[in-house]
């Protein structure tokens, strides 16, 4: 039964792992299969106690992975909050996530005047409830044109895609004016993720025509 026995430890590495992530969906991912593995251990030894608690915990699980997938695209779930670049909160919430904005924005510059150059700033928050999890910063460039300077998420919700409401769902930015926004080539995982808010590429740049 060694094997049963490594069974059984590796559904409570991946529960204490799981207590580990920042990220909410990573995390319940983790915890599920950590919490099954640990009923069908505790359950198979008839340690009744403990294969019920985790059962419970797996369920529960279950559920805020249902809920989190279901409203991940639900307009009902996220709210944007145009506060423009001069906001106390929005200032509040970059100074707290400095750090992390230096390490996947490192050019991004949360201190700039919003007069030029680079034109006057508009902050986007997106929020869930009370919690913001992300925000988006756009410059403008004149004649509808309007650069991203920012899209952050947080760590807890890096796993969606809070951006899709700012750019597709809204109407925040074409309330300000903006018809066709701009945004430096990238790659990797956030390719990816230009291309799933509507982001197309044009030469060196990826580029939004916004609904009129």
């Amino acid at each position: 039964m060694l094997w049963f026995e490594v069974f059984g430890w590796v559904g409570s590495l991946l529960v204490v792992v799981s207590l580990m992530q920042a990220r909410v969906l990573r995390f319940r991912w983790l915890n599920l299969v950590g919490a099954t593995i640990a009923t069908v251990y505790n359950a198979v030894f008839e340690i009744w106690p403990f294969a019920v608690m985790n059962g419970v915990i797996a369920v529960i699980d279950v559920y805020w992975l249902w809920r989190l997938l279901r409203e991940r695209h639900d307009e009902r779930a996220y709210e944007v909050v145009d506060v423009g670049d001069d906001d106390a909160y929005l200032r509040h919430f970059l100074r707290v996530h400095a750090d992390d904005l230096a390490r996947f924005h490192p050019s991004f510059e949360a201190d700039r005047s919003g007069s030029a150059p680079g034109g006057a700033r508009t902050g986007l928050l997106v929020v869930r409830g009370d919690e913001t999890v992300g925000v988006v910063v756009v410059a403008d460039e004149g004649g509808g044109l309007g650069r991203v300077e920012l899209d952050y998420v947080t760590p807890r919700f890096r796993d969606f895609t809070p951006g899709e409401f700012v750019y597709r769902r809204s109407g925040a930015l074409e309330a300000r004016g903006f018809e066709r926004l701009e945004t430096a080539s990238v790659a990797g995982e956030s390719t990816d993720y230009l291309e799933r808010v509507g982001f197309r590429r044009s030469g060196e740049r990826w580029v939004l025509e916004l609904a009129a």
